[in-house]
């Protein structure tokens, strides 16, 4: 359409331009433009008569039902009954094809457990990744975790008092209680570090011995729990519905290609002083920040560098880095990315750091916290119960298509408030609603002895339906140019809405058009699969 206008544009007034088409109210057509306002100052011409003339040039194409002109020179296009159901066929765009993505779409450290912040950034990534291949780019799903430092410390220094030297206590945990263990240890160890001065010594030199390991105790226990918590991190991100990732990093491998690099840009982006090294982060848009203290080990910075490096050796070819943290670290990212920027000049423009908002609770539960988090864990049972309490059977997939949607809906960067027991609403604007939708729509056509074609007629009381049906490509690509998935989601909610309003209205088994609507029924049914699978979300054939 778009191409239409733009050649009628040409053709009329020998002019190239750009046109927009918005999606107006049904009644005023199934799209509009203003590109008449745009064209009047450079035509030196009234809009209302360029959008006439457009209008009246339009109106010979067999595509076009109608077309009328509106205010000051808006015009509105109405699609022929053929060229609506033909646009049913249209698919996303692959604007992205040809390019290679590496994101890291799960990155919660061992050592403690996966909360509630961990399963909004793990899910958001997940679904970044999958706009990104729907855009015909090839995604690489990588993750990175924090295998040394501060963090692993405390939970030594309570794993190490637990078991008083004898690791066969450790090796006796039962499989199903090693993570409540590991939460408990963390959360003794926190505790520890934040009311003794004596503890907090002793956790510092704990912390310290995690990037040496030359205590042979310190060693085996490390890695058992090393080994546990990954363990647990790939249960739990499974559970959670995302694509398993191909490549594992661990900070420990961080910090000597981050240390080198940093060393070898001073002092041309980097200050030694005190023999700290130091990024003035204040001239883009950070902070100034410490990257390798003056006890000459690499901070964050220098670890975060070091990854850089070792993606961009891994995937030489890559045009978009992509990582997914929360709005507190934005700043912080924004000082990486720019001295990295700087340090690797190739990789100017393909780093990116998608910052969340916070996740909040409305039920009054956070008693049923783990230490200082809301728990992957306990944040499934509770989906479980209000699942159940409805009626539903609370398999994983169910759980994690709740619960994805939850976080998905909402516009990047924004908090996530929701209630537990709506989350699960199969009435509202919930990930169990849309699923619920799918297998209604499939419960349809299992009843249906008709054979499933797609249809070749539209009827007046199909064209809201058919038209937002046809609106799943620009859902998509509005969400694919942005990587924002709540466009998605809202589009999603629309449709089964719009079908609900059809369905009252239109029977569909047993009716004299029984045919025809089975196949309006199967299109709508592949939409629905076809976003939520987008989504990362399992679409059930019945629930």
């Amino acid at each position: 359409m778009e191409h239409t206008i733009q050649e009628v544009i040409a053709k009329l007034f020998n002019i190239e331009t750009t046109v927009q088409l918005t999606r107006p109210d049904p009644k005023f057509g199934d799209f509009a433009t203003n590109v008449a306002l745009q064209l009047a100052k450079p035509l030196g011409k009234n809009p209302r008569e360029i959008a006439e003339a457009i209008a009246e040039e339009l109106r010979g194409h067999e595509e076009l039902g109608e077309v009328s002109v509106a205010g000051p020179g808006f015009i509105n296009v109405t699609l022929s009954d053929q060229a609506v159901l033909e646009s049913l066929k249209v698919r996303p765009a692959t604007n992205r094809s040809g390019q290679t993505v590496v994101i890291e779409t799960n990155c919660p450290n061992p050592f403690k457990a996966m909360h509630i912040g961990h399963a909004l950034n793990a899910i958001l990534a997940d679904t970044m990744a999958n706009l990104l291949a729907v855009d015909g780019a090839a995604v690489h799903r990588v993750s990175y975790h924090g295998d040394v430092g501060t963090h692993v410390g405390k939970s030594m220094w309570a794993i190490l008092r637990e078991i008083d030297g004898d690791v066969g206590k450790l090796e006796a945990i039962p499989a199903d209680k090693r993570n409540e263990f590991m939460s408990r240890m963390y959360v003794e160890g926190a505790r520890a570090a934040k009311e003794s001065p004596e503890a907090r010594v002793e956790i510092d030199e704990l912390a310290k011995q995690s990037f040496v390991l030359d205590d042979p105790l310190y060693k085996q226990v490390y890695e058992i729990c090393k080994a546990w918590s990954f363990d647990e991190i790939d249960v739990n991100v499974a559970r959670l519905g995302n694509v398993p990732i191909e490549r594992r990093y661990v900070e420990s491998e961080t910090e000597v290609p981050g240390k080198t690099l940093i060393k070898a840009k001073t002092p041309e982006f980097f200050t030694k002083s005190d023999g700290a090294y130091i990024f003035k982060g204040s001239q883009y848009g950070a902070f100034d920040n410490v990257f390798i203290g003056s006890h000459g080990n690499g901070l964050y910075g220098a670890h975060d560098m070091g990854l850089i490096q070792l993606k961009h050796q891994d995937y030489p070819n890559l045009d978009l880095s992509i990582t997914v943290n929360g709005e507190e670290q934005a700043a912080y990212f924004r000082g990486v990315i720019a001295a990295s920027e700087l340090a690797i000049p190739e990789l100017k423009g393909k780093l990116f750091n998608y910052a969340t908002g916070l996740v909040k609770l409305t039920t009054g539960k956070m008693s049923s916290r783990t230490g200082d988090v809301i728990t992957i864990d306990w944040l499934f049972n509770e989906f479980k119960k209000a699942i159940t309490q409805a009626g539903g059977e609370p398999t994983d997939a169910v759980v994690a298509g709740a619960l994805r949607y939850q976080f998905l809906k909402v516009k990047i960067g924004s908090d996530v408030v929701f209630d537990i027991n709506d989350a699960v609403s199969l009435t509202g604007n919930t990930g169990s609603y849309l699923q619920y939708a799918h297998a209604r729509a499939r419960g349809i056509l299992a009843k249906s002895e008709q054979t499933v074609a797609f249809p070749t007629e539209l009827f007046d009381e199909d064209r809201l339906l058919v038209r937002k049906m046809s609106e799943y490509a620009e859902a998509v690509n509005r969400a694919t140019e942005s990587l924002e998935p709540h466009h998605v989601c809202a589009y999603l909610f629309e449709l089964a809405q719009e079908f609900n309003r059809y369905y009252e209205k239109n029977q569909v088994v047993g009716s004299d058009k029984e045919a025809h609507r089975v196949g309006l029924v199967a299109v709508y049914a592949d939409i629905l699969k076809a976003g939520l699978t987008v989504l990362g979300i399992v679409a059930p054939e019945r629930l």
